[in-house]
């Protein structure tokens, strides 16, 4: 047996709840399936969303659930998506043992972060290691810092995070990927330069204490960020369709959301790479509209 629904929505972020909400109040009957293993757990709060500024993200969550769920054409379950395929103009879902059926599915799963082999690295990120200086750089803002990363990208990455504090030590954790031009302008700007492999980081209940070199050096710091943290696809979609990558990580859609695949769309992180909660939304609520206009039509 299986349940059929207009529209199946994989993900419950803000891309996904934001779709689901405008089809909800559309009339449409929508499903959405979240694993609920997002990207933004480990973090205390979500930033630059406006009237949500400083959110926890488990309370932002819990607030859109709500929403989607005063429409009574809105379902949500917490279940992972284990098979998704097409057959005679119909997508196949399979999750936790259940199978549905959609025309159309909109994947808003986000990305998920790969971090820096570095021992300690996992109990200061989200906390006082992070990655997006716009969503937590006002939190550090002149403490004494660090960066940690090393490609020829790395200049411009100092030179938005001195923006927030002029305390920087940039750690390359190997013989830096920079031109010796770069490393005197670094120098010219007061920034430390370290090459040698890091050790590990210290800290207590999450908070940054010491960068400790592979030499025994100590170099005490408060915060970082990380240049790259090579995230990747929460939802293995290129398993089940032909869906090439951007070059940000993101899959490859048409303008519109759409990918090649007739009817399936990819909103959100899972497009963009990283795109925020406010620009996540935005995304979910213009495809809906879209979604809606196009069901409506094909309905006259």
């Amino acid at each position: 047996m299986s349940e059929q629904y207009e529209v199946v929505v994989i993900g419950g972020g803000a891309a996904g709840l934001n779709a689901a909400l405008v089809l909800g109040r559309s009339k449409r009957k929508v499903l959405v399936l979240d694993e609920n293993k997002a990207r933004n757990n480990v973090t205390k709060a979500s930033h630059g969303y406006l009237t949500r500024d400083g959110v926890k993200p488990e309370e932002f969550k819990e607030i859109g659930i709500s929403e989607i769920e005063a429409y009574p054409s809105v379902t949500y379950i917490e279940s992972k998506v284990t098979s998704l395929h097409k057959e005679e103009g119909l997508f196949h879902i399979h999750s936790d043992e259940r199978h549905y059926t959609a025309e159309r599915v909109v994947v808003a799963t986000g990305m998920k972060d790969v971090l820096p082999d570095i021992k300690g690295m996992q109990n200061v990120y989200g906390t006082t290691v992070f990655h997006c200086p716009y969503c937590d750089g006002w939190e550090r803002r002149e403490e004494p810092l660090a960066i940690f990363g090393n490609d020829p990208g790395i200049m411009d990455y100092v030179k938005l995070i001195y923006h927030w504090s002029k305390d920087l030590i940039v750690f390359t954790n190997g013989p830096a990927e920079i031109t010796t031009e770069e490393k005197e302008d670094l120098s010219l700007h007061n920034v430390k330069l370290i090459e040698e492999p890091v050790r590990e980081l210290v800290s207590e209940n999450g908070n940054l204490k010491k960068v400790v070199a592979e030499s025994g050096d100590v170099y005490q710091r408060s915060g970082g960020f990380i240049l790259d943290t090579s995230e990747t696809q929460s939802f293995p979609l290129h398993e089940y369709f032909n869906i090439e990558f951007t070059e940000m990580g993101g899959y490859y859609t048409k303008e519109g959301c759409e990918t090649l695949v007739e009817g399936l769309y990819v909103i959100g992180d899972s497009r963009h790479g990283f795109s925020g909660l406010l620009k996540a939304a935005s995304e979910g609520y213009e495809l809906a509209v879209a979604l809606n206009h196009e069901m409506a039509v094909n309905d006259w």
